[in-house]
């Protein structure tokens, strides 16, 4: 079976055209004109490279396109004829997508002609409300319109990529009140250094166990999930849920194996909250919107607050500033506050590492003192 293998052209005067192929028009300058050499006039082109072009195809295609009978002028074979014919078939039935699709790329490239537009790269945990901060900012249509480009992964693997420089932005969740040998520091830690991180507040939000509607387990807590082999579902290594969950389980003397299901993984809130709804599970660990949207019950655990982290040298580059700017506003703040268990927390201001997340405590220096004679 032979392959179509699509692309574009993007110039000032590209033109129109919805999909351009150029062995449909050669065949179709054929026709119309009856000779190699009326098709290359009508095209701009030579007879040369014409002919050259035509049994450039027909070695490829592997069929004969033009056939002369003697005394008469050049005729599409069978083969071109159908190929013809397949094309103008493809491009009308398929005319209303492609041209949303070329719509959708002019519109995606003006972007990048636009001196006062802004797209900033943001790899996150998983998060509803960053999903609606991208439609929010998408729908601004003053100039400095700001484009998030989120790629939604791991809080441990969003902070390696904003290190390995693949993104400006890292969203990560912690707990307010971390202890210093909680797994959440140790996780953590490492990876964000005062002096070379900045933390941009965002927001608060719930967590906590998302059950069935009426909640028919009675599950109150973990401990509860424990006893009665209620059916688990969690997130995978690297996310910050999966931290979470690990820490509340030490906190309550709880052993990860006791909890069955603890090794069946989905990869967001949106898929524990499906996997719950569909009966494939019947709890599992995840944010208080996500069992709302869904119809589901929730009971919450904790409250936890959701950073934004950059490195210091882009913390006062244009699109950095342009969503500090965007999440001060008092639609944003509105619309924030609107969802299911979130609140704005700080929303955009940048705040002491030493204060959002309490494993960094600095000692004073002391003051030197000069002995007195």
């Amino acid at each position: 079976m032979h392959r179509v293998q699509l692309h574009y052209t993007l110039s000032r005067d590209a033109g129109n055209a919805l999909i351009r192929n150029p062995l449909p028009e050669l065949l179709q300058a054929v026709a119309e004109h009856g000779s190699i050499s009326g098709a290359a006039r009508a095209l701009g082109l030579s007879y040369r490279h014409v002919w050259g072009a035509l049994k450039r195809w027909e070695d490829q295609l592997g069929g004969e396109l033009i056939v002369w009978g003697k005394g008469q002028s050049a005729q599409l074979s069978d083969f071109g004829t159908k190929l013809l014919w397949a094309e103008r078939q493809a491009q009308a039935r398929l005319a209303p997508q492609i041209a949303a699709l070329h719509a959708d790329l002019e519109r995606a490239f003006a972007v990048a002609f636009d001196p006062n537009a802004h797209v900033l790269t943001l790899y996150a945990s998983h998060d509803d409300a960053l999903v609606a901060l991208r439609k929010h900012a998408a729908a601004q249509a003053d100039a400095g319109a700001l484009h998030l480009d989120i790629r939604f992964t791991g809080s441990v693997d969003a902070i390696r990529a904003l290190n390995e420089g693949r993104c400006t932005l890292a969203g990560f969740h912690t707990v307010e009140d971390a202890v210093a040998d909680a797994l959440t520091a140790r996780t953590y830690k490492p990876l964000l250094q005062p002096g070379l991180h900045k933390i941009i507040g965002f927001a608060q939000r719930t967590q906590g166990l998302i059950v069935a509607p009426g909640n028919p387990l009675a599950l109150h807590s973990l401990a509860d999930v424990a006893r009665t082999g209620a059916r688990f579902v969690n997130r995978p290594l690297g996310s910050g849920t999966r931290v979470l969950l690990d820490d509340l389980l030490a906190q309550a003397g709880i052993a990860s194996d006791v909890i069955p299901g603890y090794a069946h993984n989905e990869p967001s809130h949106t898929a524990i909250a499906e996997a719950v709804a569909a009966g494939a599970a019947d709890v599992g660990m995840g944010i208080e919107l996500a069992a709302r949207a869904r119809g589901l019950g929730f009971v919450p655990l904790v409250h936890e607050r959701y950073h934004l982290a950059c490195l210091k040298t882009s913390l006062d580059q244009p699109p950095t500033l342009a969503l500090r700017q965007l999440l001060h506003t008092p639609e944003w703040l509105a619309q924030l506050a609107a969802l299911p268990g979130y609140e704005p927390l700080h929303c955009g201001e940048v705040l002491a590492m030493s204060a959002v997340l309490p494993w960094w405590q600095f000692a004073r220096k002391k003051r030197s003192h000069t002995p007195r004679h």
